[in-house]
């Protein structure tokens, strides 16, 4: 049998950004507008619904497999939000919250870090106090102009359908696992 060669990534970020994401140890992601498309949909007992993508899943567990915790930050509750997060293993969330810096400071408390080794990626202004604090900020391509005015990467593919994937393949890319990571999942 002839052995297979080397697949080799497509992927291409720059050098700067590359040396802006290596050490990043932690990444703080809003829901709505990021994980999901924003949009809000509620049945008629008033339960929320949200649509999630998983080429995202699949980035946040790549993460974590690369030694970077992801944790969520958002304004909004629910039981759908909290079944996904669960089904893909995230162990730090804050919920309901609308002041996300000190939510995203206890987090970073808990796991002995600062924001140096942070990344935060945001759609609207109660993002803004953790992208301006985190080394790298990061916003899908349809956020709020201030949010685009502060993100050090903007992701091509749109939120809820690949705008976090985007940013943990950066992520992946820059602590040097991403190759690997693409070669075991293509034998």
């Amino acid at each position: 049998m002839n052995a297979l060669p080397a697949l080799r990534p497509a992927l291409n970020f720059a050098p700067e950004l590359l040396l802006q994401a290596q050490g990043i140890r932690v990444v703080f992601f809003d829901v709505d507008g990021v994980l999901t498309d924003g949009g809000l949909f509620f049945s008629e007992s008033g339960e929320a619904l949200k649509r999630f993508h998983t080429l995202d899943g699949h980035g946040i567990k790549l993460l974590q497999r690369a030694g970077i915790t992801p944790a969520v930050v958002t304004g909004r509750d629910s039981a759908a939000l909290r079944a996904r997060l669960k089904a893909l293993g995230v162990a730090h969330a804050r919920f309901g919250t609308e002041d996300k810096r000190p939510a995203a400071e206890e987090i970073l408390a808990e796991l002995g870090l600062n924001w140096s080794a942070a990344a935060a990626m945001g759609d609207d202004w109660p993002d803004l106090p953790m992208m301006r604090r985190a080394a790298l900020a990061c916003a899908p391509s349809t956020a709020h102009a201030e949010v685009l005015a502060v993100a050090h990467h903007v992701t091509i593919r749109l939120p809820g359908a690949g705008a976090v994937r985007d940013l943990c393949d950066l992520l992946l890319v820059a602590s040097g696992v991403y190759a690997r990571e693409l070669e075991a999942a293509a034998r």
